[in-house]
């Protein structure tokens, strides 16, 4: 299979691109990688250096992949932070050629918007960005619990009124959603839930909280469950190995005392995860 990944770049650590790209990779997946910003690290440390690519180059760089016919056997588009909105125009560009080029190809979008206890952290614009005008185009989406609530408008507290709201989003687009660091009324304090859903069904799959900030956690969970959506494994199964490898890496990182992911030297857990958590099927 292959990839279109349209996100950022770090060089330190892992997050955007410097997240999702090895996992693909490590599963068998080719990747077509077009980077968003070049930055030295994750804006969550509140520091960094670098700059935000001009949308313009980020449509022609997806423009010469066109030219040399590399799309018409691309699988899916999987995006995450923008930047800025004048690059996510230049997503739905690279979204139009991709379905020109192969129809049948797939829209990951992770709609990066902000997080509890931070808030909104991106660039005025973006948020309406992916609410208006990517998430209606998106086959999937993979939200995390404070970007469903922005995105719905809503204040989800309850499993049930999760899942109004995921069902909501879908009525809208997107064909399967993966809602990542959920935290309802039931769920416990040293726990962290995420939900998958789609027409037919909805799986909760709980975990331990590990003691770890998590930077670029959302980016490999996407470029994850997507590429096992790809390879045709069921709703079920997506999320629990998506979920498990994640939870995989974080532990040997919190195990090595490392900050940023140990992608690399824990990339047997991306393939086979040593603890396979079962989603529970939702009523």
């Amino acid at each position: 299979m292959k990839i279109l990944s349209i996100q950022s770049w770090v060089s330190h650590g892992h997050a955007g691109n410097a997240a999702a790209v090895f996992p693909l990779q490590r599963l068998g997946a080719d990747v077509i990688a077009v980077h968003t910003v070049l930055f030295s690290n994750h804006t969550g440390y509140g520091a960094w250096r670098g700059r935000i690519v001009d949308a313009g180059l980020v449509r022609d760089v997806v423009a010469g992949v066109e030219e040399r016919g590399a799309l018409a056997d691309t699988d899916a588009l999987l995006t995450g932070y923008l930047g800025d909105a004048a690059i996510g125009e230049a997503v739905l560009d690279a979204h139009a050629r991709l379905v020109r080029a192969n129809p049948k190809a797939l829209w990951c979008c992770d709609p990066v918007i902000g997080d509890v206890g931070r808030g909104v952290f991106v660039r005025p614009g973006i948020p309406e960005f992916f609410r208006d005008r990517c998430m209606p185009a998106a086959d999937i989406l993979t939200p995390n619990h404070f970007e469903l609530d922005w995105l719905t408008g809503r204040q989800t507290r309850t499993l049930s009124e999760l899942r109004d709201a995921a069902h909501a989003l879908m009525a809208r687009g997107p064909k399967r959603i993966l809602v990542t660091s959920l935290h309802v009324e039931d769920t416990p304090e040293d726990a962290i839930d995420v939900l998958a859903l789609d027409a037919a069904a909805a799986y909760r799959l709980r975990v331990p909280h590990l003691p770890i900030l998590g930077r670029g956690t959302g980016d490999v969970i996407a470029a994850l469950f997507l590429v096992h959506t790809l390879a045709g494994l069921p709703l079920t199964d997506c999320l629990a190995r998506a979920v498990s490898s994640l939870h995989g890496v974080l532990a040997a990182t919190v195990a090595a005392g490392r900050e940023e992911m140990v992608l690399i030297a824990a990339q047997a857990e991306l393939v086979a995860p040593s603890r396979l958590f079962t989603p529970e099927r939702l009523p």
